[in-house]
């Protein structure tokens, strides 16, 4: 292998970079080779100079990153046809030239072009993120008067995490105050960085509501429920989405503590409950951000009890995909879990599923979280319909507004539901103090979606007669077949009138749906309320009967002979609540009382042959009701637009004259969550009647359950969490995306038709980038980076010429943003990590997104040149300060460093030594850069700009390594002094110490001439690539395959110098750069 020295013959005469005065002879007389051979290698490298001065005259006098254009002038200069300009103007502008080209702060057009893009760009998304499309906030703060009971005897005799985390009772001041057990446990299991203490509004409001209102209700206590006794676990603020062991200690941890809750139960000194009722032998968990993730990983560890989890409530918890990908065990955790819950679902019988009798529910903020992306908290890739979903907190009846991540904790409309869903789920009867699995399911349906949904059975068909309504044979309140049943100023008659619709029979060409609205509510109880909506029969009273068996009876005949009887359901129970939508509305969250609407299918009313609606209002109101049969094929609208079509011209809707009261516009080609779209609704022209409502707009995705509600519309915001970037495939087939539907319900009574147009919201789409993209500018610089470099060791290995990173960065990041990757290109049929490439879209219609973050991360990669250029000159001051103090030897700090690192390893993290050698890393620069600003030789340039790169490299690995020591210092802060079981490989650190250390010293990389060059090319570009294909999915292995190259560039350096080669002897000998031996601890 044939090489050069150090740099230039100029270099040689001069010494090393960051040393112009003389070199010490004892330097010289420990050379790695002979003195014969050095002569005889420095003769021919020498000669072999003379011949490239004479052929390139410029190539060897230039040291500065150039753009293209600069090249492409450099190489013109060779071309004998065309001649260089004499004379000494010329020669003075090219001197002038060369000297702006040295500058590091200089850059040429194309570089500048590219970063005032990349900062327009990057702005115009920000501001569009944070003024554009944007959620109105309508949770309201929930108080509370709490008290914690700390359970000091679960001990290390219990867990081996009793000195780090702890456990709590939760206890409502004037409600119950002492730490005794007595009813059904639950454990709240807080986020990442979340306390214990976050439990305190849904644990106040499960008291107050059962001592306000279970235990009144005789009927909810037979059905089993009871008080609970809400646990809390403190975590001492642990960062779990940044490590994947904290996440594993604490699942582990959890699972001691439930074994532990569960044994209160058992011990009569510690229980008050009800001796003949069976001790508890499972926990309900609710877990908020990753503490869902860790609920669903207790399931998954060796000390999981059987059977002692069956009802999991997550909210904003991200189970699809870990939030961030920078540490190796965090990404495996998250592939075992999701493996073993795929796995667990997939099997054909029951008895071989150990998940088989779980419920999980997942909650999801929407777009208020800023925190964690909505669409990870989507379960369709991990759990069957039949044992979980997700839902939506503007999905949820009553809340209808979207939450941030710790809104979810304290928000009050969604707190309720929570605990009321519950209660609802108890049965204390059974050791699991839960009812079945089914029955589970079907109560948190009817809490957390709408109703409307194809999966909440109704429960008329179920439902027993409970009323008996009278009529006349000749009365006029029966409505014609298809006729639509309106009614104004209920009351108006000042006593209790029916009117009454026929059902049609079946068979009827097209399906019919009936469909109810009402500003009044429908109450359960028959007694109470204004309206009742009936679904009847007619069956006489035989002889032996009694009108008295019927809670309600309904005498409307006035008392005449000839009278028809129908026996009827109450359907008040399958009332659906919709946000009232008057004109003076502004959110779905108003203070406004809700309006009430049914919808049932023609089968589901077989049995059935009339509808009554029964006004019992004792005097005029402005109430008013709406009852019809409709048919779908008018009221769903089927819109074929392609997605293409769609983005270019938008769609325009109509709502005819003679419409029904609801209907539903199906758009399949709406379905990415990348897209926003704004929505215009022509006014609704009404004629001498008032109108009784204005329009009202539901959005709404299938799977999962979003459903955005826009009351008075006129212009409305539409985005979506539907197929999301980097998101796994639904499990299975059961989640097929049928994109996103528009549902209207209008006043039918008005007569005019309304125009609905679609259109793209550019900007606002835009925005949406932000929470799906942020995490690719941990991986994507360090491709433009590895690019630059790469292209710095071209020219260096060639003709000696090392250049500055910022003329470099705009065409190598050109080539960077069009890697030809528009989509993935492994595909199998079960295949949950298909999305896990490059920017996780299979959609061809995103392809500019590759560009466009190429063009980003080169901005963000200039930033940071320009940003440490700032830091370098900083540190120039301590630098000239520092001058005519003594020095220590050379490189002495990153030896103590590397000797410290090594004999720590087991308790200090990598992380910390590569933090420490960047720092180490960036003195360096400074001190180059001030031998540099003293003698401007090429060797000083040389070495200044390969410091300067490799600074910026290892830069751009600092974010992945930055999490993983934020863990570990806070361990530190809370005296959790055990060392990690990871992170503490030498190797991972060893090879950036060593080049660290030799760069202290001074010394240029030696250039390579023989095949081996490529070797540093194709180093460079598997990290490019790396970094292009898999670098967000799995950041953290950036970090070992810069690590890799370090070693590399170290066994260059090795060999054309002794230094590191030496400094590696002394620190696994133990000795200081002096020769001392230091003592080992």
């Amino acid at each position: 292998m044939r090489r050069k020295l150090s740099s230039s013959a100029d270099e040689d005469n001069e010494g090393s970079p960051l040393e112009p005065s003389k070199v010490d002879q004892n330097e010289k007389n420990n050379t790695f080779t002979t003195a014969k051979y050095d002569l005889t290698r420095h003769s021919d490298t020498l000669d072999r100079r003379k011949v490239e001065k004479a052929l390139a005259p410029a190539q060897s006098t230039s040291d500065a990153w150039i753009s293209p254009s600069k090249a492409i002038s450099s190489l013109k200069k060779l071309d004998p046809s065309n001649p260089e300009p004499s004379g000494n103007k010329m020669a003075e502008t090219r001197a002038a030239r060369r000297l702006r080209m040295r500058n590091p702060w200089s850059c040429s057009l194309l570089t500048l072009t590219a970063t005032l893009s990349a900062f327009l760009s990057l702005v115009f998304i920000i501001h569009s993120f944070t003024t554009r499309q944007l959620d109105s906030k309508g949770c309201e703060m929930y108080y509370t008067r709490s008290m914690f009971f700390n359970f000091a005897d679960f001990d290390t005799e219990h867990t081996r995490f009793a000195s780090k985390y702890s456990l709590h009772l939760y206890r409502e001041v004037g409600f119950d105050e002492d730490a005794k057990v007595k009813g059904v446990p639950v454990l709240f299991i807080p986020g990442n960085a979340g306390s214990y203490r976050q439990a305190r509004s849904l644990a106040s409001e499960t008291v107050q509501y059962y001592y306000n209102t279970v235990q009144q209700d005789k009927e909810a206590l037979r059905g089993g429920a009871t008080s609970i006794d809400f646990f809390s676990v403190d975590f001492n603020e642990d960062f779990t989405a940044f490590h994947g062991q904290t996440l594993l200690d604490q699942a582990e941890y959890l699972n001691d503590a439930v074994a532990y809750i569960l044994s209160l139960y058992h011990d009569p000194r510690r229980s008050q409950r009800d001796p003949g009722l069976p001790d508890p032998s499972s926990v309900i968990l609710i877990g908020h951000s990753m503490g869902g993730v860790a609920a669903r990983t207790m399931l998954t560890m060796p000390n999981y009890q059987s059977n002692s989890i069956n009802t999991i409530v997550t909210m904003s918890a991200p189970h699809a995909r870990s939030p961030v990908s920078v540490d190796a065990e965090l990404v495996r955790t998250y592939e075992r879990i999701n493996t073993y819950w795929r796995e667990a679902y997939s099997q054909k019988w029951a008895s071989d599923n150990p998940l088989w009798h779980v419920t999980l529910i997942s909650i999801a903020g929407g777009s208020l979280d800023e925190t964690v992306p909505s669409d990870y908290a989507s379960l369709t890739s991990l759990v069957p319909s039949t044992h979980g979903f997700t839902v939506f907190t503007s999905s949820i009846p009553g809340m209808w507004t979207g939450a941030d991540h710790n809104q979810a904790t304290w928000c009050v409309q969604l707190v309720r539901p929570i605990a009321r869903s519950i209660f609802d789920a108890l049965d204390v009867h059974r050791p699991s103090q839960t009812k079945p699995r089914a029955e589970r399911m079907r109560v948190f349906k009817r809490w957390y979606l709408t109703g409307m949904e194809d999966t909440v059975e109704k429960t008329l068909p179920h439902k027993a007669q409970t009323a008996l309504l009278t009529l006349e044979d000749q009365s006029n309140s029966i409505s014609p077949v298809g006729q639509r049943l309106v009614l104004r100023d209920l009351g108006r008659a000042g006593k209790p009138t029916a009117h009454v619709l026929p059902i049609p029979p079946q068979g009827l060409p097209g399906q019919r749906r009936f469909t109810f609205l009402s500003n009044l509510p429908l109450q359960e109880n028959v007694d109470d309320g204004h309206l009742d909506v009936l679904f009847c029969s007619v069956l006489p009273l035989q002889p032996g009967h009694s009108a008295a068996l019927f809670p309600m009876d309904l005498d409307l005949s006035d008392g005449q002979a000839g009278s028809t009887r129908l026996v009827c359901k109450n359907a008040n129970t399958d009332r659906i609540s919709l946000p009232a939508s008057y004109r003076t509305s502004t959110q779905p969250f108003d203070k406004a009382p809700p309006f009430s609407y049914l919808q049932y299918e023609l089968e589901d009313l077989a049995e059935h042959q009339f509808v009554a609606v029964v006004d019992k209002a004792s005097q005029s109101t402005l109430a008013w009701a709406i009852a019809e049969f409709g048919d779908n094929s008018e009221a769903s609208v089927h819109v074929p637009t392609g997605l293409q079509r769609l983005l270019a011209f938008g769609a325009r809707l109509k709502l005819p004259a003679q419409r029904p009261l609801v209907m539903t516009f199906d758009v399949p080609a709406l379905h990415s969550s990348l897209l926003s779209f704004h929505l215009r609704m022509g006014k609704q022209v009404c004629g001498d009647d008032a109108e009784l409502f204005t329009p009202l707009l539901r959005q709404y995705l299938l799977e999962p359950h979003e459903s955005r509600y826009f009351v008075n519309v006129k212009e409305a915001n539409v985005s979506l969490h539907g197929i999301a970037p980097f998101m796994p495939p639904p499990l299975r087939s059961q989640a097929v995306s049928t994109g996103i539907s528009l549902q209207f319900w209008t006043d039918p009574t008005c007569g005019s038709s309304v125009d609905v147009t679609l259109q793209l919201d550019l900007a606002g789409s835009m925005g949406k980038l932000v929470m799906r993209y942020r995490t690719v500018f941990a991986a994507f610089p360090l491709l433009v980076v590895a690019l630059v470099v790469r292209k710095q060791f071209k020219l260096y290995d060639s003709n000696g010429t090392s250049l500055a990173v910022s003329n470099a960065a705009a065409p190598s990041a050109a080539s960077a943003g069009w890697f030809n990757w528009s989509t993935n290109a492994t595909e199998s049929a079960v295949n949950y990590t298909k999305n896990d490439l490059l920017l996780g879209s299979q959609d061809p219609i995103f392809w500019f997104l590759v560009p466009l973050c190429g063009l980003l991360s080169a901005g963000v990669c200039i930033m940071i040149n320009y940003a440490a250029l700032g830091a370098i000159s900083l540190l120039q001051i301590p630098v000239h300060l520092l001058k005519g103090h003594p020095a220590g030897p050379k490189g002495e700090i990153a030896n103590d460093l590397a000797e410290e690192a090594y004999h720590y390893r087991q308790l200090i993290p990598y992380q910390f030594a590569y933090l420490v050698s960047c720092i180490v890393q960036l003195a360096t620069c400074a001190r180059a850069s001030r031998h540099l600003s003293e003698n401007r030789s090429p060797a000083n340039h040389n070495f200044y700009n390969y410091a300067h790169s490799i600074l910026i490299l290892m830069l751009c690995v600092l974010p992945i390594n930055i999490p993983v020591l934020v863990v570990w210092v806070h361990n530190l802060a809370v005296h959790w002094l055990t060392p990690f079981s990871s992170h503490h490989n030498v190797l991972s650190i060893m090879p950036f110490i060593l080049l660290v250390e030799t760069l202290t010293s001074g010394k240029m990389i030696p250039q390579v001439c023989s095949r081996l060059t490529y070797v540093t090319n194709i180093l460079f570009f598997i990290l490019a690539v790396y970094a292009a294909v898999y670098g967000v999915s799995y950041a953290y292995l950036l970090h070992h395959l810069v690590n890799a190259v370090a070693a590399w560039l170290v066994a260059l350096h090795f060999s054309g110098s002794n230094l590191s080669l030496s400094g590696l002897t002394r620190i696994l000998d133990g000795e200081n750069s002096s020769g001392d031996v230091k003592k080992r601890p």
